[in-house]
């Protein structure tokens, strides 16, 4: 075939049909895409993604990440105009908008605005139902470019990532789909378009590494409390903990590395050294299991604890703090 046949045979082609593997990342792409979007202060400053979660009267809910709104638009606190944090809809338009809440040891975020037009709501799935391997589609406003869509799978489960306080966030999922500055707080999705994670986190100078917060039972009931209450409220110990796996069955938990002076812990008598195997007649394995014991209705409480010490179990009585 000659070139210039080639050139007027190219032409006159019509559209391909899309393969299996396109068709579903442009159907989340036409699923989730309304109702993600930008968010920034009008100066400028600032930039991260969000995704609208609900509705009510004239006014929308979204999530977003703490890092991207932290200090930023809370409810009731003035603003000048160029300090005024607004959302932007993948259409370009745009509203003021304001932080009811966020949450760094989640690094979790709540805004609200009120729309022009009603926003689409994305529905959410279940980080638990993922599998290592499945297809994951990100959608977001890395470095500005808004409405750009990615695609990867997901790389591992379960992994820990340090939040924005030190505190651990637990059973994050990393995947390979791009992930860059500015999508944060932008939803990870799988298949059927449903939200299983909020993108939170990069690691400089890694590519194709990147994590989000799980959509699971603590998910719901963080966003929950910061749309109701503004923070969420958590118990401490007064401890710093690593998990110690089990050796043959035997010596799982939240292993004590330091117990500071003045706190519950401290009180209560526990001591460098012992394993957290229980609190309040729930089993502790990990740290993972003891930080979600520590939740709000652990404040002011006397509670049951049992640690290993030197190979016996010892019960001990503390009554967590309000963090």
């Amino acid at each position: 075939m000659e070139i210039f046949e080639n050139l007027s045979a190219s032409s006159k082609l019509g559209n391909a049909e899309l393969d299996a593997y396109s068709r579903a990342v442009r159907g989340v792409t036409e699923t989730l895409e309304p109702a993600v979007i930008s968010l920034g202060l009008q100066d400028g400053r600032g930039g991260g993604s969000g995704v609208v979660l609900g509705t009510d009267g004239t006014t929308a809910t979204a999530v977003t990440n703490s890092h991207v709104v932290r200090g930023l638009g809370r409810a009731g606190g003035g603003r000048g105009n160029e300090g005024e944090l607004r959302v932007t809809f993948s259409d370009g338009t745009s509203v003021p908008a304001e932080v009811l809440g966020d949450d760094p040891p989640s690094d979790l975020g709540v805004v609200r605005f009120t729309p022009e037009n009603e926003p689409a709501v994305a529905a959410l799935g279940e980080a638990e139902n993922l599998v290592v391997g499945q297809l994951v589609v990100a959608i977001g406003s890395p470095l500005g470019f808004q409405s750009t869509v990615t695609a990867g799978v997901v790389s591992a489960l379960g992994r820990s990532i340090r939040g924005q306080e030190g505190r651990p966030i637990e059973n994050v999922i990393q995947t390979d789909a791009a992930i860059n500055p500015g999508n944060s707080g932008g939803p990870l999705a799988d298949t059927s378009g449903r939200v299983v994670g909020i993108n939170t986190a990069i690691i400089g100078g890694a590519q194709g590494i990147g994590f989000a917060v799980p959509v699971s039972g603590a998910f719901r009931r963080v966003v929950f409390s910061l749309v109701t209450e503004g923070r969420v409220r958590r118990a401490r110990l007064g401890v710093v903990v690593a998990t110690q796996p089990s050796r043959g069955g035997v010596g799982g938990g939240a292993g004590v590395r330091e117990v500071p002076p003045n706190g519950p812990a401290r009180r209560a008598g526990v001591r460098p050294g012992d394993v957290i195997v229980a609190l309040g007649n729930r089993p502790v394995r990990s740290n993972s299991d003891l930080l979600a014991l520590l939740d709000e209705s652990a404040i002011d409480r006397d509670m049951e604890l049992k640690v290993l010490r030197r190979g016996k179990e010892v019960t001990l009585t503390v009554r967590p703090r309000e963090q």
